[in-house]
């Protein structure tokens, strides 16, 4: 079964910080896909990054320097390096197959 897992909750953190919001997966598909999307209040899920076990895609207003994604083993944490204020809002994890829960963070 394929199945995509976010901590429940919010992550609360500072300008300047580095967040990461974990996803972690199981699935039976040999090159999975898992996505991250930012979706902000009022507004539509905007694409972040794309991994697989052999690409790495980035939205271009999504730079590497800053967003980033390791696929791992069975999961596929997203780093946000140097958090400014227009990063709060809620982001989603899912696989081609799942949209699961989501993780939301903001600053204080």
């Amino acid at each position: 079964e394929d199945k995509v897992t976010q901590p429940p909750g919010d992550v609360i953190l500072t300008q300047g910080q580095t967040a990461k919001l974990n996803c972690t997966f199981t699935t039976t598909d040999s090159n999975p896909y898992l996505f991250w999307y930012k979706q902000e209040v009022n507004s539509f899920p905007k694409f972040i990054l794309r991994r697989s076990r052999y690409s790495a895609d980035n939205s271009p207003e999504f730079v590497k320097d800053r967003f980033d994604a390791e696929l791992k083993d069975s999961s596929v944490p997203l780093m946000i390096q140097d958090l400014h204020v227009c990063d709060s809002a809620v982001y989603y994890c899912f696989s081609r197959i799942e949209f699961p829960a989501h993780t939301g963070f903001h600053q204080p």
